[in-house]
């Protein structure tokens, strides 16, 4: 990693070398005298020299040196070619044209000292432009709208491992896997119509074959006529990142597994014990054993339905399903039921028909359990529990279909201070139990499925309570599989 920052010395003369430039502007002076003598073609128009000079001087050396370059010629105009003797008058004619000679040399002087130092300034902006780009820790590419790479920093080098002889002039496919070669494709449509491709997370090969997550953004290039003439790609490493996330995202579904084990225990007891009791009377009354096999059967059944729930929580898919949030809801529910009855937790459901998105099961299990827990443990001496979960409509954005869960209790509430927070990781309001990941992991999932959440809260004595509502829309887009 480099380390450190740049800095820009901007140069100041001595002044050794301001006496250097204003000989320099003398000697400009006495060379165009000269010019003027060796060439009988000056001899018509003697000023045109002397203006070169002076444009010279300004160019090179400022505006202060062609003033005197200026006034230097004059005097030589004046003594040297109009009044060949210091006696010689004058005239009128000779005076008005060294005032405009004056006159046109300061104004020639001053514009050209003044595109000078524009270039000047041009030239400083690139180098500090070139040096950011050169030394930054982020991958900075550019490559032609054929995608051949026409230059490549040390963050570069460093995230993929080639060198800049190891890559100059090759195609950027070189670090594209190959089943990502249709977004590279798409991503170059895009910037021949002269599109830019925001910020997205995808995957790249390092020289080595090892996979990296990048967070990639491509802008395109224009020459000075706006013309598209390539473009330039960011990319900053995320694998650690997302690795170090991925972890948590586990670890925290292990915790969720923890405290669904006491909700489980109390589900398979019930089961278990009308299992138990079931065996016994059917090994001493024959005459009913077809009935009580057929009840043990039913018991069973509701241990596999039990377990199928449990494992629908930690079980993970590669593809998104086709799914009722509705009856994931009713599933979580069950779970905790015997829990929610303990704690004099009443339960108002308001659920619609036919409702259904595309989305990961298990995951919004994990989503819906970390809002009915957080409402459960915020009512610690009761209260009710409302849940709907209704066909919706977005009214801003997209304006997608999609469903809207809403979870609301009559709990303590969320203060002011910890509100705006609460999505952060490791933040948390309950200091010994809470392990600061349950509404972080929850924003993320609600991310993933191309949704939104939204939280509002009282703490008002009386009339507390928190309310979440979550929209999911019918077909997200997957920012792991978009090309932009």
């Amino acid at each position: 990693m480099i380390k450190g920052h740049i800095s820009f010395y901007k140069f100041e003369p001595r002044w050794s070398d301001r006496v250097a430039w204003y000989a320099s502007a003398i000697a400009a002076t006495a060379l165009s005298w000269c010019i003027w003598r060796l060439s009988p073609v000056m001899h018509q128009d003697p000023f045109v020299i002397f203006i070169l000079g002076v444009v010279f001087i300004a160019r090179f050396y400022g505006f202060g040196p062609a003033v005197v370059c200026t006034f230097t010629s004059a005097l030589l105009l004046d003594y040297a070619i109009f009044r060949p003797t210091l006696s010689a008058p004058i005239t009128e004619l000779e005076l008005q044209r060294l005032g405009v000679f004056m006159l046109i040399s300061v104004l020639v002087a001053g514009l050209a000292r003044q595109r000078s130092r524009a270039e000047t300034q041009t030239d400083e902006i690139r180098q500090q432009l070139a040096a950011i780009v050169t030394s930054s820790e982020d991958a900075i590419i550019s490559f032609t709208v054929d995608g051949i790479v026409t230059s490549w920093n040390q963050g570069a080098e460093m995230l993929y491992g080639y060198t800049p002889q190891e890559i100059l002039g090759r195609p950027l496919a070189v670090v594209v896997p190959v089943e990502r070669m249709g977004e590279l494709e798409h991503n170059l449509e895009r910037l021949n119509r002269e599109e830019r491709v925001g910020s997205y997370e995808t995957e790249r090969i390092h020289k080595n074959g090892s996979r990296l997550r990048v967070l990639l953004s491509v802008s395109p290039i224009r020459n000075e006529k706006g013309q598209l003439a390539g473009a330039s790609a960011i990319s900053r490493d995320i694998t650690q990142q997302k690795r170090t996330e991925e972890a948590l995202r586990r670890n925290e579904r292990l915790a969720t597994a923890g405290r669904l084990t006491a909700a489980i225990a109390h589900e398979i007891r019930n089961p278990l014990e009308a299992l138990i009791n079931l065996v016994y009377l059917a090994r001493r009354d024959a005459a009913g054993r077809d009935e009580y096999l057929r009840l043990a059967e039913q018991e069973i059944g509701r241990l596999d339905s039990i377990a199928q729930q449990a494992l629908g929580f930690v079980r993970e898919t590669t593809a998104p399903e086709q799914l009722n949030p509705a009856k994931l809801i009713d599933e979580v529910l069950q779970l905790y039921m015997r829990k929610l009855q303990q704690n004099n937790i009443t339960i108002e459901k308001h659920t619609e028909d036919g409702l259904g998105i595309l989305g990961f099961p298990g995951e919004l299990r994990q989503l819906f359990s970390n809002l009915i827990l957080n409402a459960m443990e915020s009512m610690k001496d009761g209260g009710r529990l409302r849940i709907r979960v209704v066909q919706a409509h977005e009214w801003a954005g997209e304006q997608r279909e999609g469903v809207r869960v809403t979870v609301a209790d009559t709990g303590s509430g969320i203060s002011d201070h910890s509100l705006p927070h609460i999505f952060e990781p490791f933040f948390t309001t309950k200091k010994e139990t809470g392990t600061g990941l349950g509404l972080w992991l929850a924003y993320g999932i609600v991310q993933k499925h191309s949704g939104w959440m939204r939280v509002t809260s009282r703490t008002i004595p009386g009339s507390s309570g928190t309310v979440f509502m979550v929209f999911l829309p019918e077909s997200p887009a997957m920012a792991a599989t978009q090309a932009a």
